[in-house]
């Protein structure tokens, strides 16, 4: 569902960056691999590699895809260099983004590209309608909670994603581009687009609500299941409600490893 509403979200676009003719990508966190498979079926003569700490892809993939049991966070040993780095929505899954986009940088091709296309919390809203609601604390809360993991926090939502760019110039890269997309609660906007990302939306947060928070606000925030289970109503009322005109915000951020002399820009 994630993956159709990003489609639909990015007018079937599986990337933003200019690649040329790419040879090998990485996609990290690579899931149920279905960005995979995509890019691999339009890029047939691209070798693509999918990496996750669980092997939950399917058997029957391209030839020029394979999926890899690894952690990002481990010391990356591939064997060539990649001329694209793709990470979607991975906010809150690394406790040390600089040193990822260190071992990014050192493992692309001069020219090569990463590219982020990634979420935002707390939701935000251009009428203020957002402010003191349920909504708006769920976002905080798992940002908070997600920051005081043992044995070490992960910036999680608008902590990661607003860092980015600042993040990868200093790890090296250059000529760091930035497009924002959002995705409305629910189907209040009036633009027939708009409202379809939100009823979609709708679906895929309600859906996976209780998952998202209860290992992190009783690990975290030490809450027990009664406390997230009445504070999840709550947020779900918040969800379906139209008169709340929240929306997260859906930026995608990507650069490029410099070739010799070339200078830092960023848009």
């Amino acid at each position: 569902m994630q993956h159709q509403l990003l489609k639909m979200t990015y007018r079937n676009k599986l990337f933003f960056a200019p690649l040329d003719r790419p040879r090998r990508v990485l996609d990290v966190g690579t899931g149920t691999g279905i960005w995979a498979i995509d890019f691999a079926d339009e890029y047939p003569d691209c070798e693509v590699v999918g990496i996750d700490l669980s092997p939950t892809q399917p058997n029957l993939v391209p030839p020029n895809l394979k999926f890899v049991v690894d952690d990002a966070e481990d010391v990356w040993i591939y064997d060539a260099p990649f001329d694209l780095i793709h990470l979607r929505l991975m906010a809150g899954c690394f406790a040390d983004w600089p040193k990822l986009f260190r071992q990014a940088y050192e493992h692309l091709e001069p020219g090569g590209w990463i590219e982020l296309q990634d979420y935002g919390l707390p939701v935000k809203s251009f009428d203020g309608t957002h402010l003191n609601t349920d909504v708006t604390r769920w976002g905080e809360l798992l940002c908070e909670a997600s920051m005081k993991l043992a044995p070490v926090g992960r910036p999680l939502g608008s902590d990661a994603t607003l860092n980015y760019p600042g993040w990868l110039a200093d790890a090296g890269f250059v000529d760091i581009r930035q497009e924002m997309f959002m995705w409305p609660t629910n189907s209040w906007p009036k633009d027939p687009f708009m409202k379809m990302l939100g009823r979609w939306n709708q679906i895929n947060i309600l859906e996976g609500l209780e998952g998202f928070c209860l290992a992190l606000f009783t690990r975290g925030l030490d809450w027990t299941k009664q406390e997230v289970d009445v504070f999840v109503a709550k947020v779900g009322r918040d969800l379906r409600d139209k008169n709340i005109h929240a929306y997260f915000p859906m930026p995608v951020v990507y650069a490029k490893k410099p070739f010799v002399g070339e200078a830092l820009h960023f848009r």
